[in-house]
């Protein structure tokens, strides 16, 4: 997948506005080459930040700045198959829920076995401290990154200590055909002016990270990857991680109010909320102190 000269240029700029030092690591897995933005304490608890589609893992700049690295050890993910710096191996496409959770498998290895900075003896089953299951681990995404982490913990529950869904798609609630319809010219042959105007149209004209937005722009280049899709997770029942979900009230995608009612219904132990004045696209940029508070410990 080519990744142009102009494309790194934003995608570095964009990362280069992070505070503090960042540990870029191309960690591998079954499924390719992923890179993982590191930032934040060694020793602090570990979080791991999956992007919307296209997003790349630099969208959570905003959180950083905003202290989501304060409180942990920030791991942020570029999707393998999305633009970003991630390369899928050769013959080993993604293709379905279950592979999706292999690939985050040997991501969470890598948080936990100290590849990524910490938990350097590796236990996983006991903590420190005594025996017992171990909830240190944190898993938050946006938009489809929300879908995979809602996959990933309805499938493995024990391994997470937190489950943070930030205006999770096809989740609690489906697409409108609106938001749709609106979208399928970007998907199908994505240019910069398409990109453009479709995020100033679903974030209501909100003032984006500029750098992020050239980046955003750049991604125009990449061959369209058609994203995993399939059934809602389910969720009902699930035992193991707290969780949060946060909406977006200005959400163009879904009916925030209707979708927040029913993850209330699957999830009546979870804490669900719903931000007024933020849109689905801008939330990570936009609404990052509300999301650093949502996140920490």
């Amino acid at each position: 997948m080519p990744r142009t000269s102009s494309f790194r240029a934003a995608y570095e700029e964009a990362l280069g506005r992070w505070p503090g030092s960042v540990e870029a690591v191309d960690l591998a897995t079954p499924y390719g080459v992923t890179r993982v933005n590191s930032c934040g304490p060694a020793d602090a608890p570990p979080l791991v930040l999956l992007p919307g589609g296209g997003a790349t893992s630099v969208v959570w700049g905003s959180c950083v700045a905003a202290g989501a690295a304060r409180t942990h050890r920030v791991h942020a993910v570029d999707l393998v198959g999305d633009p970003g710096l991630s390369v899928p191996a050769p013959g080993r496409a993604i293709r379905t829920a279950e592979d999706l959770i292999g690939w985050l498998d040997a991501v969470l290895d890598a948080v936990v076995g100290g590849v990524l900075g910490e938990d350097r003896d590796g236990v996983l089953g006991e903590d420190r401290g005594g025996p017992g299951p171990r909830r240190s681990v944190t898993l938050a995404g946006h938009s489809y990154g929300a879908w995979i982490a809602a996959h990933y913990a309805a499938r493995r529950p024990a391994r997470l200590g937190r489950l943070v869904l930030l205006d999770p798609t096809q989740v609690f609630a489906g697409l409108r055909p609106g938001y749709a319809v609106r979208a399928l010219p970007m998907l199908v042959r994505p240019t910069p002016e398409r990109i453009r105007s479709f995020l100033a149209w679903e974030t209501r004209g909100a003032a984006l990270d500029a750098a992020w937005l050239r980046l955003q722009e750049e991604s125009a280049g990449f061959p369209a990857v058609r994203p995993v899709t399939g059934p809602r997770p389910d969720l009902a029942g699930i035992a193991g991680p707290q969780v949060d979900v946060l909406f977006a009230e200005r959400a163009r995608c879904h009916d925030s109010a209707r979708a927040a009612r029913a993850a209330r219904a699957v999830l009546p132990g979870a804490r669900v909320d719903v931000l007024p004045g933020v849109s689905h696209h801008a939330l990570p940029l936009t609404a990052a102190a509300e999301i650093a508070q949502r996140l920490a410990p």
